[in-house]
C-alpha cells in the first residue's frame, strides 16, 4: 500500500476520528492532576512529569527482559527516543528520586539503572490506577467487547510500533496542501 492510498472503507471522517480520539486519550493520561495524585499517594519528594512515569515503567519492565542489567540505552530503545534524550529523561528521574544508576558488575564501562523504593511506588501506583480506570470505563462493556477492544488496540499499536510516523510525509501534505490553496490577489 502506497503512502496516499486508504484501505477501502476507511474514510476521511473515520480517520479523523480515530485521529481525534488517540490525542484525546494521551491528554487523558498528561492530566497534572493525575501527576499530582500519584505524588502524594506515593510521597514523592518532587512533581511527577509523564516523562518520569515512562522512565520508571520502562526500568519496572526492562529489569526482569534484562536480569538487572537496565541501561539507559535500553531505556531508549523501550521508549523509542535517542540515546541523548533517554539520558536527560534518566537524569530527570534520578534527580526526583525514582531511579538510581550504580556501575554495571559486568562492565565498569556500563551504568546499570534501579528503581529506587520512591519509584517503585510510582509504578505500581500508577499501574494499579489505570487499570482502575479503564475498568471504570469499559464497566459496561461485554467481556467480548473487553476481548475485541484489547485485541484490536494492541494489533494497532503492534502495526504503530512496526511502521512509526515518517516525518518526510508531513512535507508532502503541506506541498500538497499549498498546490490546492489559491493565493490572494494583491
Amino acid at each position: 500500500m502506497g503512502a496516499n492510498s486508504v484501505p477501502e472503507g476507511l474514510t476521511d471522517e473515520l480517520l479523523t476520528e480515530i485521529g481525534v480520539a488517540l490525542f484525546h486519550l494521551r491528554r487523558v493520561w498528561a492530566k497534572p492532576d493525575l501527576m499530582r495524585k500519584l505524588r502524594e499517594q506515593t510521597h514523592c519528594e518532587r512533581p511527577l512529569q509523564m516523562s518520569n512515569l515512562s522512565v520508571v515503567s520502562a526500568v519496572f519492565r526492562l529489569t526482569p527482559e534484562t536480569g538487572g542489567e537496565v541501561t539507559v540505552g535500553g531505556v531508549a530503545d523501550r521508549l523509542d527516543v535517542d540515546p541523548s534524550t533517554a539520558s536527560r529523561l534518566v537524569g530527570h528521574a534520578i534527580d526526583a528520586g525514582l531511579v538510581s544508576r550504580r556501575p554495571s558488575p559486568s562492565d565498569a564501562r556500563r551504568a546499570n539503572l534501579q528503581l529506587t523504593d520512591a519509584g517503585l511506588r510510582v509504578v505500581e501506583a500508577a499501574d494499579r490506577y489505570r487499570r482502575l480506570y479503564i475498568a471504570e470505563l469499559m464497566n459496561d462493556w461485554t467481556a467480548g467487547e473487553s476481548k475485541e477492544f484489547a485485541r484490536l488496540l494492541s494489533r494497532f499499536t503492534e502495526a504503530a510500533a512496526k511502521r512509526p510516523i515518517d516525518p518526510s510525509g508531513i512535507d508532502l501534505i503541506f506541498k500538497e496542501a499549498e498546490a490546492r490553496t489559491p493565493v490572494p490577489e494583491t
